[in-house]
């Protein structure tokens, strides 16, 4: 049997594995969401269970934010891509049962960083558009059309098992 200390150890490296993985898959880069992950997970207070839930959704929140500001730059510059992208309405998507984490960060690490960031936000995270706008520097339809374009690419990315990863152009 575990003890609690024990228990909380465990608690507190999957909860930074979990900020480190959603800052690797909206920054791409390995050194940045490490250090996000590792800013955010040691301000973890775990003065009772309420405070615990609230203080991960927090940090979930301070990972999102940290990671956008990281690569302000980057994810400016697809914006202005996605604006002049074509984009189909996807339709039908679904995913296969025995699709595994790795395929996932494959997928979405293969779509360029607009498109990523709000198919991240908007399905994964469920925030609204009005905030993956506020959160993006975005309008509330170019959102939209991202997370088209993002739903398609990543559909066709986990269709293509050994195919070469689908993203926008460059």
């Amino acid at each position: 049997m575990k003890t609690e200390g024990a228990k909380n150890t465990a608690d507190i490296k999957n909860v930074a594995a979990d900020l480190y993985w959603l800052a690797f898959l909206l920054t791409g880069r390995h050194d940045i969401s490490i250090e996000i992950a590792a800013d955010v997970a040691a301000s973890q207070d775990h003065a009772s269970a309420f405070f615990g839930d609230w203080m991960r959704a927090w940090q979930r929140r301070l990972v999102i934010g940290n990671a956008l500001a990281a690569v302000r730059d980057e994810l400016a510059d697809s914006a202005r891509r996605t604006e002049i992208a074509q984009t189909a309405t996807p339709r039908g998507l679904s995913l296969s049962p025995s699709v595994t984490k790795a395929d996932l960060e494959r997928a979405l690490l293969a779509i360029d960083l607009f498109p990523r960031a709000s198919v991240l936000l908007l399905v994964f995270e469920g925030v609204q558009i009005a905030d993956a706008a506020t959160l993006l520097d975005a309008t509330p339809n170019l959102i939209k059309k991202a997370q088209a374009i993002g739903l398609l690419e990543l559909t066709a990315n986990l269709g293509a098992a050994d195919a070469p990863a689908v993203s926008a152009p460059a």
